[in-house]
């Protein structure tokens, strides 16, 4: 791993000059890939000095977390992860309203995340949904290449789909809220249901579907379009897929927890965490989301966003605590007790 200088904000500094002297700590959850969590864990650290503890779980199992650890939070900061979660625990009180000195490095869709948030969250990465498939395994089972939503409820594909549970998966509640969107809530949840006889497991992980793709363990993975290319680069036989009818996205996020212990730190952290240099380390790790940071590089071998047909997605609504539980609730009532 290669070592770097970055510049760091006043606050940042202070902290660095006495980080041993006061044995200053930070309690990282990260729900990103492990190695980026493990990556950015270790790059602040070796910066500053403050020594930190991080926990990788997918976006609703933070969430879960956090919510359950109100009344005596023992985490610092939440980062990375599909923004909808992060919108929900601004909205019941679960993070901190921060307004940090590097916004100004920020695109406009960062900013506008934090801004319907009261600033309690903030925009660090973006990525568009899709799928992608194994070719091996679509050509070993003679089966067309999928190239919609509406292929993947074709009874050819049955068993061959897999995608994460949106209880528990960011990546799948954005799946979730994007066929609202795309099709009404009545199409969106015959769309579910018709994608449920096709599925063969429903992960706890949100890019475990295409991991298991690439291993030759499913045909398609239900996943963000990066996580499909990072299997591609590595080599696996995946095809990615932007669906022909338009797909949701996500606004990666990153939050404080309120009441965080070690609060100082938390917002050199957070400081940190928008400048381009910590935002360049995602290129390290085949990270191949786009950075927030409009100095930070971007993987030619990432998703062009401007060639994909992105819905206006309703991160607002979507992410609300009210339409979030509601949503999941009707899934849980309505479709995951389908046979298939």
């Amino acid at each position: 791993m290669k070592s770097f200088k970055i510049m760091l904000s006043a606050s940042l500094v202070a902290i660095a000059s006495v980080g041993a002297a006061q044995a200053d700590k930070l309690t990282l959850y990260c729900s990103a890939q492990e190695d980026w969590c493990q990556l950015m864990a270790n790059n602040f650290q070796d910066a500053t000095g403050i020594k930190v503890a991080m926990t990788r779980k997918s976006s609703g199992e933070t969430f879960a977390q956090i919510k359950a650890e109100s009344s005596n939070p023992k985490g610092d900061v939440w980062w990375g992860g599909t923004g909808d979660p992060h919108l929900q625990a601004a909205e019941e009180g679960l993070t901190a309203s921060y307004v940090s000195p590097m916004r100004d490095q920020l695109h406009p869709w960062a900013i506008s995340q934090a801004e319907s948030a009261d600033n309690k969250t903030i925009g660090i990465y973006s990525g568009a949904l899709g799928y992608g498939y194994n070719t091996d395994l679509l050509a070993a089972n003679n089966l067309p290449a999928p190239s919609s939503w509406a292929d993947l409820t074709k009874p050819e594909y049955k068993g061959h789909v897999q995608m994460a549970n949106p209880n528990s998966s960011g990546t799948a509640y954005t799946t979730l809220a994007t066929m609202m969107q795309l099709f009404g809530e009545d199409g969106g949840f015959d769309f579910m249901k018709g994608l449920h006889s096709n599925i063969n497991q429903y992960t706890k992980s949100g890019s475990a579907p295409i991991k298991a793709a690439g291993r030759g363990e499913t045909t398609i993975g239900i996943v963000f379009m990066h996580d499909a290319v990072k299997q591609a680069v590595k080599g696996f036989p995946v095809k990615v897929v932007a669906p022909a009818e338009g797909t949701g996205y996500e606004i990666g996020s990153m939050s404080i927890i309120d009441g965080a212990r070690n609060m100082k730190e938390a917002k050199a952290f957070y400081d940190w965490a928008l400048s381009a240099d910590a935002q360049n380390l995602a290129l390290e790790v085949n990270a191949f989301q786009v950075p927030s940071n409009t100095g930070a590089k971007t993987s030619a071998s990432a998703p062009d966003m401007s060639t994909i047909k992105l819905i206006d997605y309703d991160f607002k609504t979507y992410g609300s605590s009210a339409t979030r539980k509601r949503l999941l609730k009707k899934w849980d009532d309505e479709v995951s007790v389908l046979a298939q």
